[in-house]
C-alpha cells in the first residue's frame, strides 16, 4: 500500500477510487527553449509523484498531501489564479484546464505523496499535475492515456493549469516529460509543433551513469526572475521581427544580434539561439554513440546559461566544476535556474566518489549539503492501482 493510501484512507475515512502516478524530470539538454519555440531533451526520472484519487459527486476539491499540513478545500467553480493558491493550485488547476478545454469535470478527493525533490528543478510540480491529470482520465473515461495525441491534450491542459492558475510562466517541456517519456530514451520534443521522437538515451551501456547534483539551494520560478527571461526573449524576437527565437538561424546569429538594442537582449538571445543547436547536436551524438561529445555539449551549455542567460548560481557552478574535476565527460546546470539541479555525464564506476567530492567541495565553500544520486530515464504517467 502506497503512502498516498494510507493518507488517503486517514484523511477521507475510505479507500480511494484508484492510485495514479508521474515522474518527475531532468532535462539533459534545451534550457529555456521552450517558450521560445526551440528544441528540448529531457528524461523521465524514477522519482515519481503519486496521488490517490476519488471522483466526487459534486464539484468540491479537497486535496491533502504527505509533505504538506492540512487538508485544502475549493470549489471547482471558485478555483482562480489566487484561488487555491499554494501548492495545491498545482491540483486544482487541472480540472479547471480540462473543463476549460471542452472537458467534464467534477469534485474530487486527492491525497498526494512524492519522491521528487521540490525545488530542485526537477520539475515536481509538473508530476503533481500530470499524476492528477492521468486519473482524471481514467476516472472520466476520457481516454487521453491511450494514445500520443492524447497525451499531448493532456499535457496541454496540465501547461495552461500552471501558467494560469498556479501562476508560474514555464513552457511545456515538463508537462511532455512527464506524459510522453519512455524508459531507456530521452524525449526530443519540438515546440513549435509539440512533435516528439524517442531518442536511446542507456548510459549503461557505454559504462556511464547520469548524476543529478541537487545544490538545495534555492530555487522558484514564481519570483520574478524567470519571468523576465521569457520577456527579454519576446522582446529581442519582436526587434529581429521573428515570431519567435527558434526562427533566427544559428549561422546568422552574429550578424542578426547586431539588430537588437541593448547587449541583454543580444545575450539572451544568443542563448536561446545556440542552445536550439546544442540541442540537435546533442541527438547526434546519442545516435552515433558519442558521449564524449555529448559531454562537451553539456559545458558548452552550462558556460551559456552562466554568462548569457545569467541562470546559474555559486553552487551550480561548484558542482558543475567539481564533477568534471572528478572526470566526469561533462556537466550541466539543469531546469529553470537560479538554484536547483546539476547534472554530470560521469563513469559509473564514479558516481560515489563524484558525489563525496561534490558534498566536500560544498562543505568548504560553506553551501548547505547537497544530494547527489543517480537516475535512468524512466516511463511516463500511468495508473498504478
Amino acid at each position: 500500500m502506497t503512502t498516498a493510501t494510507e493518507l488517503f484512507e486517514a484523511t477521507f475515512g475510505a479507500g480511494p477510487d484508484g492510485v495514479w502516478s508521474a515522474p518527475g524530470r531532468v532535462n539533459l539538454i534545451g534550457e529555456h527553449t521552450d517558450y521560445n519555440a526551440g528544441l528540448c531533451l529531457p528524461i523521465a526520472l524514477p522519482q515519481r509523484t503519486t496521488a490517490a484519487v476519488s471522483r466526487r459527486a459534486d464539484r468540491l476539491l479537497r486535496v491533502t498531501s504527505a509533505q504538506a499540513d492540512g487538508v485544502v478545500e475549493v470549489s471547482l467553480d471558485e478555483v482562480a489564479p489566487t484561488r487555491p493558491g499554494g501548492w495545491a493550485a498545482y491540483v486544482a488547476g487541472v480540472p479547471w484546464a480540462l473543463e476549460q478545454a471542452g472537458y467534464a469535470a467534477w469534485g474530487l478527493d486527492v491525497a498526494v505523496d512524492s519522491s521528487v525533490p521540490v525545488g530542485a528543478g526537477l520539475s515536481s510540480s509538473a508530476a503533481l499535475e500530470c499524476a492528477v491529470a492521468a486519473a482524471l482520465s481514467d476516472l472520466g473515461g476520457l481516454g487521453l492515456l491511450e494514445s500520443i495525441e492524447g497525451r499531448s491534450r493532456l499535457a496541454a491542459a496540465c501547461v495552461e493549469a500552471e501558467n494560469t492558475i498556479a501562476q508560474a510562466p514555464t513552457g511545456g517541456m515538463d508537462q511532455s516529460a512527464a506524459l510522453l517519456s519512455t524508459p531507456a530514451h530521452a524525449l526530443l520534443l519540438d515546440c513549435r509543433d509539440q512533435h516528439t521522437e524517442q531518442v536511446p538515451f542507456d548510459l549503461a551501456e557505454h559504462g556511464l551513469a547520469l548524476l543529478v547534483m541537487d545544490t538545495r539551494a534555492e530555487h522558484a520560478l514564481v519570483d520574478g526572475q524567470y519571468a523576465e527571461r521569457r520577456a527579454s526573449c519576446e522582446q529581442a524576437a519582436r526587434e529581429l521581427g521573428a515570431p519567435t527565437l527558434r526562427e533566427v538561424p544559428v549561422d546568422r546569429l552574429e550578424e542578426r544580434l547586431g539588430e537588437l538594442s541593448s547587449d541583454l537582449l543580444r545575450r539572451r538571445a544568443r542563448h536561446v539561439v545556440t542552445e536550439i543547436a546544442r540541442v540537435e547536436l546533442a541527438v547526434a551524438a546519442l545516435q552515433a554513440g558519442d558521449l564524449d561529445e555529448l559531454g562537451r555539449l553539456f559545458l558548452q551549455s552550462h558556460a551559456s546559461m552562466r554568462d548569457d542567460f545569467e541562470i546559474s548560481c555559486p553552487e551550480l557552478d561548484t558542482a558543475v566544476a567539481t564533477a568534471v574535476a572528478e572526470g566526469a565527460l561533462g556537466a550541466r546546470m539543469t531546469g529553470g535556474g537560479f538554484g536547483g539541479s546539476a547534472i554530470a555525464l560521469v563513469p559509473a564506476a564514479s558516481v560515489d566518489a563524484t558525489s563525496s567530492a561534490v558534498a566536500q567541495a560544498f562543505a568548504d565553500k560553506g553551501f548547505a549539503p547537497p544530494s547527489c544520486f543517480a537516475v535512468t530515464a524512466s516511463g511516463p504517467a500511468a495508473r498504478d492501482a
